[in-house]
């Protein structure tokens, strides 16, 4: 629930700053490892906007693979089932470079009939 009411925190300082902006969807990364259920997160975030000025407003979630880079050879590689050894040379000198996001990634806003996209990346 308070991350949902982070979100909309941050969507409402957003508009703020753009008089008459009306918002229509906002969308966020999350890890797959983040500890975060993406359906808990919508279900807060739509009871929290029910009934309110902001009923109506989209949540896009985007999901980020668990990613790890060897740093002996450089490979990118998912990983699956927590094996982080390198597929490509077998080191296990690797580390996380992706799944345990947690991001505002763009709020799209209706300004005078028009809709425009502002992004903002936070973790």
């Amino acid at each position: 629930m308070g991350i949902a009411y982070s979100v909309l925190s941050a969507v409402r300082t957003e508009v703020s700053r753009r008089p008459g902006a009306i918002p229509c969807k906002v969308g966020v990364r999350i890890g797959e490892i983040s500890a975060l259920d993406p359906e808990a997160l919508r279900f807060c975030f739509d009871a929290i906007t029910r009934d309110t000025d902001m009923e109506g407003l989209q949540l896009d979630i985007e999901i980020c693979p668990f990613r790890y880079r060897c740093q002996a050879c450089g490979q990118e590689f998912a990983v699956k089932d927590y094996q982080t050894q390198c597929p490509r040379c077998a080191s296990f000198h690797t580390h996380c470079i992706g799944g345990e996001e947690l991001d505002l990634a763009y709020l799209e806003v209706e300004e005078d009939g028009t809709s425009s996209v502002g992004t903002q990346s936070t973790q």
